[in-house]
C-alpha cells in the first residue's frame, strides 16, 4: 500500500513574518506523522515581502510550492487556487497568520484515518476582545438557525478534507464562495475537533467591522432564504395593520368624530414606518441580485501571476 500524501494549503496576506514559522511548524508536524506531504502557500496579492520570502523557502524545500496571485482575491479564492494544483489524498486548509495551529493537524489526520471525510476545527474559545467573541458566537448561532443546511457551530475554514470531497468542491462553478458552507452542503462523514484559537503571532488583523459584516452577509445570503421570508411576513403584517387602521379610522369618524387621529405627525410616522420596511426589502433583494450579478459575469475566480517550484523536485 502506497504512503498517503497530505497537501497543506495556506492562504497568505500580509504574513511575511509568519510564513517561515508556518513552514517550519508544518514540516515538523508532517514528519512527526510520517506521511508524504506538500505545502502550498498561496500569496493572495500581499503588498509586503511575502513573495521573496516564499521564493527562498521553495528553493530550499522540494516539498513547498508558492502561488502568487496578481492581486487580492480573498482567502476563499486562495484556498480554491491551492485546491486546483494540490495532489494530496487529503487537503488541509489554514490561514497564514498562525491562528490555525498546525499542530492540530495530527488530530485531524487520526480522525481522517478513522474514516471521516471531513474533520474541521471548532473554535470554542478565541483570544480576542470580548465584543468580538460575542459577535462571532452570535453570528454562528443565527447562521445555524436560519440556514437551510446544518452548519457546525464555531467551525472555520481550518480543516482536513478527503480527496473525494475536494474533487466535488472543485466542480462547483460559483465565484462568491463561502467554503465552510459548501463543505457542510456536500455532506459525507464529518466531525469536529475543539481548540482555542490564539491571537496573531505577528502584526495586526486586516479584518474590521465592514469586512466581518460582509463576511456574515456572504454566508447568510448564500445559504438562507429566511431574509426573503421575513420580508414576506413583514409585508403581510403591514398590510393587516393598514386594514385595521382603516377600519378604526372609519369607526372613530362615525362614532366620535373629534377623537380620530389627525395632523402631520400621524402621517409622518406612517410614511416613515412603511418607507423603512420598503427600503429594508429593497436592500435584501439587492443583496441576492448582487450575488446573481457576480455569478453571471463569469469572470475568473482568481489570476495567478507566478508559481514557484523547487527545480530538484
Amino acid at each position: 500500500m502506497s504512503q498517503k500524501k497530505i497537501s497543506a494549503i495556506i492562504a497568505c496576506y500580509r504574513d511575511e513574518k509568519a510564513i517561515p514559522v508556518m513552514h517550519d511548524r508544518l514540516s515538523k508536524i508532517f514528519k512527526k506523522i510520517k506521511t508524504d506531504y506538500e505545502i502550498i502557500f498561496v500569496n493572495d496579492g500581499s503588498p509586503d515581502n511575502s513573495e521573496n520570502i516564499l521564493k527562498k523557502i521553495v528553493e530550499k524545500d522540494p516539498h513547498t510550492i508558492a502561488v502568487n496571485h496578481s492581486r487580492n482575491f480573498s482567502s476563499q479564492m486562495a484556498f480554491t487556487s491551492g485546491m486546483d494544483i494540490a495532489t494530496g489524498d487529503a487537503i488541509v486548509f489554514l490561514d497564514g497568520d498562525l491562528q490555525d495551529p498546525p499542530e492540530l493537524i495530527e488530530q485531524f489526520y487520526k480522525k481522517w484515518e478513522e474514516g471521516f471525510d471531513v474533520v474541521y476545527g471548532i473554535r470554542t474559545k478565541r483570544e480576542a476582545p470580548l465584543v468580538m467573541q460575542i459577535a462571532y458566537k452570535l453570528f454562528y448561532r443565527i447562521f445555524h438557525k436560519i440556514s437551510y443546511i446544518s452548519i457546525p457551530l464555531d467551525a472555520g475554514d481550518f480543516s482536513i478534507i478527503d480527496r473525494k470531497v475536494v474533487n466535488v468542491l472543485k466542480t462547483f462553478p460559483e465565484r462568491d464562495r463561502f467554503l465552510r458552507g459548501l463543505r457542510a452542503w456536500v455532506g459525507f462523514k464529518q466531525t469536529g475537533i475543539i481548540y482555542t484559537r490564539p491571537e496573531r503571532m505577528f502584526g495586526k488583523t486586516t479584518n474590521n467591522f465592514y469586512k466581518n459584516f460582509n463576511w456574515a452577509t456572504k454566508g447568510i445570503f448564500s445559504f438562507s432564504y429566511v431574509p426573503l421570508q421575513i420580508m414576506t411576513m413583514l409585508s403581510l403584517i403591514v398590510f393587516l395593520l393598514s386594514l385595521l387602521a382603516i377600519v378604526v379610522q372609519i369607526a372613530l369618524r362615525l362614532i366620535i368624530p373629534d377623537s380620530a387621529p389627525r395632523g402631520t405627525t400621524t402621517i409622518l410616522i406612517a410614511v416613515l414606518f412603511i418607507g423603512s420596511i420598503q427600503l429594508l426589502g429593497i436592500s435584501i433583494l439587492g443583496e441576492y441580485i448582487g450575488k446573481i450579478f457576480e455569478e453571471v459575469k463569469q469572470r475568473p475566480k482568481y489570476i495567478v501571476n507566478s508559481v514557484f517550484k523547487n527545480r530538484n523536485k
